[in-house]
């Protein structure tokens, strides 16, 4: 019995085992399916890509950029809003699972975003309801830019060997900007278009090495 308790209590003083993921685990680079396919049948939308560096399979710095594009007409007005710029984000995402070499994942995150683009507004002219004639509206090349942070969440899966699919929703939130002379612009490259709805999202294909 004596034996055995000090067995035991040596046991007990052991230092834990050090963890033994290396720092550096490698990185991936991703495409973002959604912009493509409101481009394709929307009248805006964005290419965008991402790097993300693996440190410890815990955290994961990332850099996204991209390019914007619009080209809309309002049926009502006619008004014609054009814009075309590209945009970059940077952040770092954390590792939510439990065993963090598991090939799945679930993490949020944060990003800094910001963009620096020019518009264009073309009209056919606002009919004067006392004259009658056509009153000029409209701009080319207004200067604008904005500032925002990206809060978000996801899930990254492995499909085959380094192959990835995932998706993220995103809360976006804007800190400073300056939307010209024109009033509120209708899209912003990266940021989407304007309004109460401040979400977004993206759908990724990935390549991790």
């Amino acid at each position: 019995m004596p034996v055995f308790m000090q067995a035991q209590s040596k046991k007990e003083i052991l230092p834990l085992a050090e963890d033994t993921i290396p720092l550096f685990r490698g990185f991936s680079v991703s495409w973002d399916l959604v912009g493509l396919v409101q481009m394709a049948f929307g009248s805006y939308g964005q290419y965008e890509g991402a790097l993300r560096i693996n440190l410890k399979d815990k955290y994961f710095p990332v850099v996204e950029l991209g390019y914007g594009k619009a080209n809309a007409e309002d049926d009502a007005t006619h008004l014609t809003y054009r814009t075309n710029a590209p945009y970059g984000r940077i952040g770092c995402d954390f590792n939510f699972m439990k065993n963090k070499r598991d090939i799945n994942r679930l993490y949020g995150g944060v990003r800094y975003a910001f963009t620096s683009y020019k518009f264009d507004v073309l009209s056919p002219g606002v009919k004067d309801p006392y004259w009658g004639n056509l009153c000029e509206y409209g701009a080319q090349g207004v200067k604008a830019y904005y500032h925002w942070l990206e809060f978000v969440v996801g899930v990254d899966a492995k499909v085959w060997r380094n192959f990835r699919m995932g998706w993220s929703a995103r809360y976006k939130r804007r800190l400073f900007h300056d939307d010209g002379n024109m009033g509120e612009t209708w899209y912003v490259p990266g940021y989407g278009k304007q309004g109460n709805l401040r979400l977004g999202g993206t759908f990724n294909l990935t390549l991790e090495f």
